[in-house]
């Protein structure tokens, strides 16, 4: 069976209804994205940092995987599948997909402020008054910029072991996730759906111009057709 690595954005939710990371002003759900997304944002203005995430976080329970979470689940019948995504969200793992990294952490998951491997489900409102086994305050699982990615290099070695790669509503302008397919073999078919793919895409990438859902329908015909 084919190792079938899917790499996936914000675009991937969209039809959810879930905002994309941040519009063209560089906001994200109206903030300066350095305000809620930096530890230089936390640090000045904690409450607001808390209480976007929780806003971000009730927000799960209002939206339901698309047509593209759940063509990709059934994939799996067709492919070993890794899906590394730069989402927050759980609707991969909604959808039913099994094996899911996520690069930019998880909404529905806090970690301790002083051991970054104290990771809990957390699916309530956090304040800083909620405090890991040593009394250390919890913060949003979220990697902010200026920090550590720490689920890259598992990432890497998880593209460099495709037959397929597959990029899904991805900008690829956020690094170091943009450059995660260039670690695929050279043998390795890249296929690239967004409805405004980006310019500077390598010859090599065969580019589908659609929705994350119709152009999964799209990967799908050429599966079925033998072509993928």
């Amino acid at each position: 069976m084919k190792h079938l690595v899917v790499l996936t954005g914000a675009g991937m939710s969209a039809e959810s209804g879930i905002n994309t990371f941040r519009d063209a002003g560089g906001l994200w759900e109206g903030h300066d994205v350095m305000e809620v997304a930096s530890p230089e944002g936390f640090a000045k203005n904690p409450d607001l940092v808390y209480d976007f995430y929780n806003q971000r976080r009730k927000q799960l329970f209002e939206v339901e995987p698309n047509k593209g979470h759940y063509a990709l689940a059934a994939l799996e019948k067709d492919f070993e599948i890794s899906i590394i995504t730069q989402n927050v969200d759980d609707l991969h793992e909604r959808a039913g997909s099994t094996n899911v990294i996520h690069l930019h952490g998880e909404l529905r998951k806090a970690r301790s402020l002083k051991n970054e491997n104290y990771i809990v489900d957390w699916d309530a409102d956090l304040t800083e008054k909620d405090t890991d086994l040593q009394g250390n305050s919890l913060r949003p699982h979220i990697v902010w910029f200026g920090e550590a990615v720490p689920m890259l290099d598992k990432a890497v070695s998880v593209v460099a072991e495709a037959d397929v790669v597959l990029i899904i509503g991805t900008s690829l302008q956020v690094y170091p996730a943009a450059s995660l397919f260039q670690y695929a073999p050279a043998s390795a078919k890249i296929y690239y759906i967004d409805p405004n793919p980006a310019t500077n895409i390598p010859s090599h990438v065969s580019v589908i111009k659609q929705g994350a859902s119709k152009g999964l329908e799209e990967f799908n015909e050429g599966v079925k057709s033998g072509l993928i």
